[in-house]
């Protein structure tokens, strides 16, 4: 497993994003907020978490939703997984959904999300008149059947 080094300036009074577990790929990350925040059915809301990073060149962070919010509470991320990317040096906000039929408080220090940092690769785009022909051809949605 590879190991990177990502500056990060931390704002809030809470820890840095940590692993739970030896094995987590994501690591929790905190609400920082001066008051609590009231989601009703439906609502949604840009969190702060007063973290601010600079990934190294090549690498981006993953905002994913926490699971056992999303089963107790139905809570989740309105753009999953949401993308910080390398060169971009603002707080890192997350904008978070209220999906049950009850309201939802966020409070500070709440563990809101999950953040992944993964490398990536970028595409050099080769236009061409024709693609390669497959067994599955433009099967799109449903095309393998119910079972």
């Amino acid at each position: 497993m590879e190991r990177i080094k990502v500056k990060i300036i931390n704002k809030s009074h809470h820890p840095l994003p940590a692993y739970a577990t030896p094995g987590s790929a994501g690591m929790d990350v905190r609400a920082f907020l001066k008051e609590p925040v009231v989601l009703p059915p439906l609502g949604r809301a840009l969190i702060p978490t007063g973290l601010y990073m600079q990934l190294p060149h090549g690498y981006e962070c993953q905002i994913r939703p926490r699971s056992g919010l999303a089963l107790r509470n139905g809570i989740s991320l309105v753009n999953t997984p949401g993308t910080v990317d390398a060169d971009y040096r603002g707080e890192i906000g997350v904008i978070v959904i209220n999906l049950s039929n009850e309201p939802f408080t966020i409070n500070d220090g709440e563990r809101i999300c999950q953040m992944v940092i993964t490398d990536y690769t970028r595409v050099e785009w080769e236009p061409v008149e024709e693609i390669d022909r497959t067994e599955r051809g433009d099967g799109a949605f449903g095309h393998s059947g119910l079972s």
